[in-house]
């Protein structure tokens, strides 16, 4: 049963002075305590006590007192799904390097944990050495998406550092957020002090020797050692402003309309910047990391050696936030993966390497890459996996280097839509042929098994296109029985949410009801067909998740009162708390279909288009109305540019990043269009132009 474990005294959460003493730089510091002994007799009445006990392989474990700044990067969910994070880990390892800084990571404990700790007073600890979350300088948290907002606030609240920025004093860490869900974090305004927007390698770089700088600067002696502590906390938040990429929400003031528009959030503290730029890594082979992967000490929902071989894409699918905002392609050198696989895979003992990106096929020497890695682990029980692959992308030759050691289970493909027509208004530019070829491909070279995934309450869908779903379920699923009967086929079918910076991102969002009557055909349709088997998204979860994607600076109240009345883990099946979000947005006024299912007009203003992705607000309003024209765009890696406004301002184009490589000129549009340019790089690297 839970809470029979022995109690054991815990230190007290330090406040004032004695904060202060534990975040002094360097040996000035007094070490903070550790919670290990009041944790590890709680391990025994939880599940997965595994997560909670640090230990692993590649950990890093930092003496206090020899740094200067200490940071807790946090993933906002459990240890098995945030453990296996990129981010974190190369931010880890960067900063872990620095002989100045410190890093450790934590993880929000499950609900079996969290009311032992509050019962005994133990606060969010960190995996490495169990140190509480309020004694670091900063608690740095990756938000990959927005179902981990109300866990954030548990997580400040349970580490004894106020969860509203408001109520912190200079003594209390940094709170600091970066990540795909970042990009709109007026949900979170009122909590965080600062967002951070883009690529994260060298503006954490900058933000630890800010975070450095102004501390030697508060000890005694130093330029701001008689400042107050009010205004020593302005004039950091001043300077974390002044980082390219880093958004400080509290130097913004929303406007609205009478009507409750928002009219526009300006700045209400000179010298900020009107607009925020992100941050763009523009050459990978300058930050390879992770050198050193972290092994898990239990089971996460990744247990591979990952290497991302480019990042960035440029396919223009417009649904896709990922795609939009890390534009521009920029790729690793052939040699650097295959040193970092070599590396990886002898340090860390994984059986299986994934090649991540967006869409790893994408890759310009992806063929050479995986053939060389083919060659290199043939008879070894090092297998490869290519986690995100395009139906369009995906080749005979392709599957063989990719099964070379005899595995061949099972391939994910995402259609998205059914239709030709949807495809094409969602920019999706696979045909029906091409899946079609794809699966006998897969098929025919002895691979058992094909995953498709699809979207459904698509801007203009029609029931006729959801059924074309189903329809194309049933006809790879042919195919698969061609092959062999215990082929398999599954058809994964989720509720589409508008996300900020896309260029649907004016559309109207489907109501849990109407996502469930849809489903409900595609399950008529193919009720027939045994052996194709579906699979779905709890439609509920789309609610919150499109709130919050899209919600402006009101919607906080909501999070903070969803928290309060007991929210958790939004994003888990065993964690239904849409009528506890009910009950949130009721009590705070906060309007769903408002924020959710209304269609946009081009003149109203966004919550964050004082956040630049790069991305021209006008030709995302143009691609919108392409796709309700049922109008496509070429890739723009390969075809002139679209004047997206995403390159103008760097050093770089669409780089394949290697030696002997070709890179793409920033073309216009109005010489000539694609037809006169070459299309492919095949071409482009034989022509003179």
């Amino acid at each position: 049963m839970l809470g029979t474990a022995p109690t054991v005294p815990v230190p007290p959460m330090a406040t004032g002075d004695d904060r202060a003493a534990v975040r002094r730089p360097g040996a000035a510091a007094t070490e903070p305590p550790s919670y290990w002994d009041a944790i590890e007799p709680l391990l025994t009445d939880v599940k997965k006590p595994a997560q909670y006990v640090g230990g692993e392989h590649n950990q890093q474990v930092s003496t206090w007192t020899d740094a200067q700044t200490r940071w807790l990067l946090c993933y906002p969910d459990t240890y098995e799904v945030g453990q296996p994070n990129q981010g974190i880990q190369i931010l880890y390892e960067i900063l872990n390097e620095r002989a100045t800084a410190l890093a450790e990571r934590c993880y929000a404990p499950w609900v079996d944990l969290e009311p032992l700790m509050r019962e005994r007073g133990i606060p969010t600890f960190s995996l490495e050495a169990h140190r509480p979350a309020w004694a670091f300088d900063v608690f740095g948290v990756t938000l990959p998406h927005e179902l981990g907002h109300t866990n954030l606030l548990n997580l400040l609240d349970l580490g004894g550092v106020p969860h509203r920025t408001a109520d912190r004093s200079i003594d209390d860490p940094l709170v600091l957020v970066g990540g795909h869900a970042a990009y709109n974090p007026e949900p979170l305004a009122p909590f965080i002090d600062a967002a951070i927007m883009g690529d994260g390698e060298q503006v954490t770089v900058e933000v630890d020797d800010v975070v450095r700088v102004f501390k030697a600067e508060r000890e005694p002696g130093g330029a701001l050692a008689e400042l107050a502590d009010e205004d020593a906390r302005h004039r950091l938040m001043r300077r974390l402003a002044a980082v390219e990429g880093v958004y400080v929400p509290a130097f913004y003031t929303p406007k609205y309309h009478e009507d409750g528009r928002l009219k526009r959030t300006v700045p209400n503290e000179s010298g900020v910047p009107s607009l925020v730029p992100k941050r763009t890594i523009q050459d990978l082979e300058e930050w390879p990391y992770p050198q050193r992967q972290i092994v898990p000490m239990t089971e996460t929902v990744h247990e591979r050696f990952s290497v991302e071989i480019f990042r960035g894409c440029t396919r223009g699918c417009r649904f896709c936030q990922a795609g939009m905002i890390t534009r521009p392609v920029r790729e690793r050198r052939p040699e650097t993966i295959n040193r970092l696989v070599e590396e990886g895979v002898k340090d860390t003992g994984f059986n299986e390497v994934g090649l991540l990106s967006l869409s790893s096929a994408d890759h310009s020497a992806i063929g050479p890459v995986a053939r060389d890695l083919a060659d290199t682990y043939e008879g070894t029980t090092t297998s490869l996996s290519l986690p995100s692959t395009r139906v369009d992308a995906f080749n005979v030759t392709l599957s063989n280097e990719l099964a070379r050691n005899g595995r061949r289970t099972g391939l994910t493909f995402a259609p998205e839509a059914g239709s030709e027509r949807m495809r094409a208004v969602i920019n999706k530019m696979v045909s029906e042929e091409d899946l079609l070829r794809t699966a006998e491909t897969a098929f025919s070279e002895g691979w058992r098994q094909i995953k498709l995934y699809f979207m459904i309450g698509l801007p203009t869908e029609e029931d006729e296109d959801v059924l074309a779903i189903a329809d194309l379920g049933i006809k790879t699923y042919g195919i698969a029985r061609k092959y062999g009967k215990a082929n398999k086929v599954t058809i994964s079918v989720g509720g589409f949410v508008p996300k900020p910076h896309t260029p649907f991102q004016w559309a109207a969002q489907d109501s849990p009801e109407e996502i469930k009557r849809k489903l409900a055909m595609i399950r008529h349709r193919i009720k027939d067909h045994g052996g194709l088997k579906l699979r779905t998204n709890d439609p509920e979860e789309g609610v919150i998740e499109g709130l919050l994607a899209r919600g402006d600076r009101r919607v906080a109240a909501a999070v903070e009162r969803a928290w309060q009345l007991g929210a958790r883990f939004d994003g888990w099946h065993e964690m239904p708390t849409l009528e506890t979000w009910r009950q949130a947005m009721a009590e705070t006024g906060v309007d769903l279909a408002w924020f959710s299912y209304r269609e946009r007009d081009e003149n109203e203003a966004l919550p964050w288009d004082h956040l630049d992705s790069g991305l021209e607000k006008g030709w995302l309003w143009e691609d919108w109305q392409d796709a309700q024209s049922d109008q496509q765009l070429d890739d723009c890696r390969w075809s002139p540019c679209y004047d997206c406004g995403v390159c103008p301002g760097l050093s770089i184009e669409h780089d394949t990043g290697y030696t002997g490589g070709f890179q793409l000129p920033v073309l216009p549009s109005n010489l000539g269009g694609s037809e006169s340019l070459p299309t492919t790089p095949e071409r482009y690297a034989s022509s003179d132009g």
